[in-house]
């Protein structure tokens, strides 16, 4: 043989044996590749263990706590990680909603034992990408609000979980004017929300006629993603508004930070529907519980897994509601909480 020449395998060349043992050879390797093939494209439960796909659609510290609440309901409920008994795979969109999507699409299509949702855009992905799949919701409002509901009214067969209404924002809006002043005439109230967002659209419109009835002067502003709250806020700060209401908004939430600077700056104190919010530094609030928001959520899906059926569950009310207040942000506004509020820490 020349170099350079390519040698091909020819098992005419090979002695019998040394053919054999070969061909017996490349028999197992088939073998042990067919099984490997096979075992990765078996179901997300392995030897019993069922798996929760945690849908997240942004990261945020006070939406986080929900979070956790889920996980120590299933823990309370006998299912845990750490006893292998249960399978928790967390996947986060970080505000992309191309993003959100495909995380849903690959927990349907595994597929996971239950999806457990965070915030409204989750739950509503997913009621669109599976009916099969039960969906524990948390973060989110009513079937009817995300406009899930069918042709007669019903609420989609795998939905659970836990929801809230807008009432309470008629108690929440309304602290504002019982524990502040304003400059001059009339009390001036600011807020924004993303138009795109089924809850934040009503929740405006619902605090725009409370507002009428308050006798209050009410500015919002709109704006469509988190990377616009800057610009936004700064714009309705110009306005000498007295306060700004941050209402039950998802995008309000994730650009809290940058909000709370900005009305730091113009001395104008921010009041709120989510207790969450006022541990971040908010002044007042009456609104859920996130963490029991999430540990409500929890409980209902513990049970499915102990039971595998989802009789007797549909999506129901928070529960847990608390008017908190944060010391620092009244004392920094010199506003006198009422003793019927408890204080964050």
């Amino acid at each position: 043989m020349q170099t350079g020449e390519l040698t091909l395998f020819n098992p005419i060349n090979l002695s019998p044996i040394y053919y054999l043992s070969t061909m017996k050879l490349l028999k197992h390797l088939s073998v042990l590749l067919f099984i490997i093939i096979l075992a990765s494209c078996q179901p997300k439960t392995k030897n019993n263990v069922p798996v929760v796909g945690f849908v997240d659609a942004f990261e945020d510290a006070t939406i986080a706590q929900a979070r956790t609440g889920f996980t120590d309901a299933l823990k309370n409920g006998g299912f845990s990680e750490d006893k292998g008994n249960v399978k928790i795979e967390y996947r986060n969109a970080q505000g992309s909603i191309p993003t959100l999507t495909q995380i849903v699409n690959y927990f349907v299509t595994e597929p996971v034992d239950l999806l457990a949702t965070c915030t409204t855009l989750s739950s509503v992905t997913a009621v669109q990408k599976t009916k099969n799949i039960p969906i524990f919701e948390m973060v989110s409002p009513t079937p009817e609000r995300m406009k899930v509901l069918d042709a007669k009214g019903n609420a989609p067969a795998n939905l659970f979980g836990t929801v809230e209404d807008l009432n309470y924002i008629d108690t929440s809006f309304s602290i504002i004017p019982k524990l502040l002043k304003p400059k001059s005439g009339k009390l001036v109230i600011g807020m924004i929300y993303n138009q795109s967002e089924p809850q934040s659209a009503d929740a405006m419109e619902r605090i725009k006629s409370l507002a009428k009835g308050l006798n209050v002067t009410l500015v919002a502003l709109p704006l469509n993603s988190s990377a616009e709250a800057q610009l936004v806020t700064q714009s309705l700060l110009s306005k000498n508004i007295d306060a700004f209401f941050a209402n039950p908004d998802n995008t309000v939430f994730a650009a809290f930070e940058t909000i709370l600077k900005n009305c730091n700056q113009h001395n104008v104190p921010i009041f709120t529907s989510e207790a969450g919010l006022v541990q971040r530094g908010a002044v007042a609030a009456f609104g859920a519980d996130i963490y029991q928001w999430g540990y409500q959520a929890g409980v209902q899906a513990a049970q499915y897994l102990k039971t595998h059926k989802t009789a007797g569950l549909k999506p129901e009310m928070v529960k847990v509601r608390k008017r908190v207040y944060n010391a620092a942000a009244a004392q920094k506004y010199h506003i006198v909480i009422p003793s019927n509020f408890v204080a964050v820490k």
